[in-house]
């Protein structure tokens, strides 16, 4: 049977205003586990991973936790358009959604879950969350500034550009973003103020973190982690966090020309949840 779920709009309180709609998973079964945040990634990526986020956070309210999805400002079906956002309406949005979940489970275990440049998002909001907490992350992207270059070439690619020309595109949209001038990616308009927060942006372990469930999904077998990922894993882990990693075989969804499903990062990421001791890579 499938999880009950409610659809809404919470109102922003933020300088941008406006609502931010949002989806509720309650958990099956008392007493709840824990309350879980996604953070979306944006532009296409946000469409193309909505059915994966629907089914992971269906089986997570199956497991027992309490999942809300939001859509930040300008993304989804919020208020505004992309060009309206900044990243710190992200931020704030994020503690938005994060506070809602805390005042109607109050006292359960707060797991942030950030896809891509969501993940970015999240590890910057739960910096500024006073609850303890964890992460929950799928691909999370190291560096914005690596995402904001993959976005940029998108532009280039799409254009049919050659090396050379598609080296001086990229270089115009960023004087473009250095102006303060939106530039088109991928059928969106990025924001300066989006941008210039993206490009900034690290992957860093918050303060009041100890916790970390790093899933990834990789098309080839045997399936493993970027080296990049397994550094920033060893480094947080010596810094006395429990960071466990898995690598699943499955498409990336995310950015597939048609929408596709990766069950195994279903099955797996509640699998990650429900083991407070971590379980080893690939188990």
């Amino acid at each position: 049977m499938a999880t009950a779920f409610d659809a809404f709009y919470i109102r922003a309180a933020s300088r941008s205003g406006g609502q931010r709609f949002c989806v509720h998973h309650a958990p099956r079964g008392l007493p709840a586990r824990g309350v879980v945040l996604y953070v979306h990634p944006f532009a296409e990526e946000l469409n193309k991973s909505r059915r994966m986020a629907a089914m992971a956070s269906r089986a997570m309210a199956q497991a027992g936790f309490a999942v809300l999805q939001i859509d930040l400002l300008g993304c989804g079906d919020s208020s505004g358009e992309l060009s309206d956002a900044g990243w710190s309406d992200w931020i704030e949005d994020a503690l938005l959604g994060a506070d809602w979940l805390m005042n109607r489970y109050p006292g359960l275990p707060m797991w942030w879950w950030g896809l891509r440049a969501g993940a970015l998002v999240a590890s910057q909001a739960a910096q500024m969350c006073p609850r303890a907490s964890s992460l929950l992350l799928w691909q999370p992207a190291l560096s914005g500034k690596l995402l904001l270059n993959q976005f940029l070439r998108l532009n280039a690619a799409a254009a049919g550009l050659l090396d050379g020309s598609a080296k001086e595109a990229m270089a115009r949209s960023r004087q473009a973003l250095a102006a303060g001038d939106d530039v088109g990616v991928a059928g969106y308009r990025l924001p300066a103020a989006v941008a210039v927060g993206l490009e900034q942006a690290v992957l860093q372990l918050p303060e009041r973190v100890r916790t970390v469930r790093w899933l990834e999904v990789v098309a080839r077998e045997p399936a493993e982690l970027l080296p990049a990922s397994l550094a920033q894993v060893d480094k947080w882990n010596a810094d006395m966090c429990d960071a466990q990693t898995w690598a699943v075989s499955g498409p990336a969804f995310w950015q597939t020309q048609e929408i596709e499903d990766a069950p195994v990062l279903v099955y797996t990421t509640v699998r990650a949840l429900l083991s407070p001791a971590g379980l080893k890579s690939g188990e």
